[in-house]
């Protein structure tokens, strides 16, 4: 028996920096700005820095770290960039159920980052986007069983799994953390309807909560009273350096976040505040103390580059005082 189980995306990261990536805005560019290289030019990098990322393994890292017996179940290549993953996931005593691709290469993520605060990610989805049912270890002689289960953002052909992993949970009666993909956002409310029934938390980000709802940023009440119509368990909704606002369907939990040391990259902060609260819930069962390890969680995450290396262990968050207080505001829905 597990204590969690993860689903979602296995990638090799490379993250490069140089300081003579230029930003160059232009109307062009999605978000008004792009970064701009000299074309027929070598470019010298000041560092390169090689980790795993993925939403699917993030998560577990956090889950062992927290002393929970984990597993993680996803697709890679059979490549390198594979091998590396596994490693890494035994090195973190996670059981890795990984299927191998022989058609699909490991998904890669490429951070380019132009300063401390300024970056642009390439992503090669690879195998991790073609996941099926018979890779998920739900046959009725199989083994795999779990207290909770963690959906982190399945996409592509991987989609098609969430509700092979809905039915599953449903029928174990396992609890089910849901942070969704664009695949299921773009289903709307009464679309997402069965799947939202067997959600106990459904993390989010404020412009996914806001679109979701069909509701503007400002309207964060009315957002979460629309989600609750559709959630029995807990909504989050995300606001990056704003901090996190939670309802439990009768209360609204806001808070900040804790101040940084320094600052090394964004990459994975998201999936460390999500896997830190749901450690914190399943410790606790307190919503204000989970709100508290996945703030933590997601500031230790960005001290350090790459998703996994500043994630928090059970006792450096109980030792360091740094993370003792953070105001929570408790309000009536």
């Amino acid at each position: 028996m597990y204590d969690i189980v993860t689903f979602g995306s296995a990638t090799r990261d490379l993250f490069l920096r140089n300081k003579n990536f230029k930003v160059i805005k232009s109307r062009e560019f999605a978000t008004g700005e792009g970064i701009g290289l000299s074309l027929g030019s070598k470019i010298y990098l000041d560092s390169l820095f090689f980790a795993t990322g993925g939403g699917g393994t993030n998560t577990a890292a956090t889950f062992a770290k927290q002393g929970f017996k984990t597993a993680c179940i996803g697709r890679i290549g059979s490549d390198p960039g594979g091998k590396a993953i596994k490693d890494e996931l035994k090195e973190l005593k996670i059981d890795g159920f990984f299927a191998e691709d022989k058609e699909h290469k490991t998904g890669y993520s490429i951070i380019l980052s132009v300063s401390q605060k300024e970056r642009t990610i390439l992503v090669y989805s690879g195998a991790c986007h073609y996941l099926k049912k018979e890779d998920l270890h739900f046959s009725p002689t199989g083994k795999l069983n779990s207290k909770w289960f963690y959906v982190a953002g399945l996409s592509g052909e991987s989609a098609k799994t969430l509700m092979p992993i809905i039915d599953f949970a449903k029928k174990k009666k396992i609890k089910v953390a849901l942070n969704p993909g664009v695949a299921q956002l773009k289903l709307g409310l009464s679309g997402l309807k069965t799947i939202l029934d067997a959600v106990d938390v459904l993390l989010l980000n404020q412009e996914e909560g806001a679109k979701l709802a069909e509701l503007s940023f400002e309207q964060e009440n009315k957002i979460f009273k629309k989600l609750d119509e559709y959630v029995k368990g807990i909504v989050i909704m995300t606001k990056g350096p704003k901090g996190v606002v939670v309802s439990d369907g009768k209360y609204v939990y806001k808070a900040g976040t804790f101040k940084e040391k320094k600052y090394a990259d964004r990459t994975g902060a998201g999936d460390a505040f999500g896997s830190g609260f749901v450690s914190g819930l399943m410790r606790t069962r307190n919503i204000e103390e989970a709100v508290r390890l996945g703030t933590a969680n997601g500031t230790a995450v960005v001290e350090e580059l790459g998703a996994k290396n500043g994630l928090l262990t059970k006792s450096r968050f109980k030792k360091e005082s740094r993370w003792k207080n953070l105001e929570i505001i408790k309000t009536k829905l």
